[in-house]
């Protein structure tokens, strides 16, 4: 099954934690601690989404970044997965932000990879086949599928695991941009 049809058959809990793990593993672009999504974490496990709008108001503040102006197209894809997020947990609109997180975060992985070549290419594939691409969107690619098939095989029991998967990813995106930014010094 394809990324967009496992977006396409998730449920509201699984496209919440599907955007939320995209947005996690991009933290480290906004200059964001490891625990910032916790409390957003947190009302994903709790199962009734109570406090989801106050927590996601909260983590706005604390990321708030610089005037736009500065920055490079890595961050500001993240930004706007921040921004996007929806204060509710209505399927429909939760739907539309994990696909646009997920298109963002591979693009956000692809800029980043030195391996990828041509950084401003085409869209890239979501059908679950990683062939062509480079290691670090590849990665991506998997973890995303990794975080539906958690959540859509283990229900709330699988946010464990997807809080798992978007730490490792938090963790290698952090050693990118450590690597990227030691390199424009």
């Amino acid at each position: 099954m394809s990324l967009v049809e496992m977006i396409a058959q998730a449920d509201a809990r699984g496209l919440a934690a599907s955007g939320l793990a995209c947005l996690d593993r991009c933290i480290p672009l906004l200059d964001g601690d490891d625990d910032v999504l916790r409390p957003l974490w947190a009302t994903l496990a709790d199962g009734d989404g109570q406090g989801w709008g106050e927590g996601l108001e909260q983590v706005r503040g604390k990321l708030a970044g610089p005037d736009a102006a500065g920055e490079d197209e890595a961050v500001l894809l993240a930004r706007r997965m921040l921004a996007a997020a929806p204060a509710g947990h209505a399927a429909a609109e939760v739907r539309v932000w994990a696909d646009a997180c997920s298109v963002a975060s591979l693009r956000i992985h692809r800029l980043l990879d030195p391996a990828s070549g041509d950084a401003a290419g085409g869209e890239i594939g979501r059908e679950g086949r990683t062939e062509g691409l480079s290691p670090l969107v590849a990665a991506e690619l998997r973890r995303q599928v990794t975080v539906l098939e958690l959540l859509a095989g283990h229900g709330t029991a699988g946010l464990r695991g997807a809080l798992e998967v978007a730490t490792e990813g938090r963790r290698v995106l952090r050693a990118v941009v450590s690597r990227r930014s030691r390199g424009r010094g």
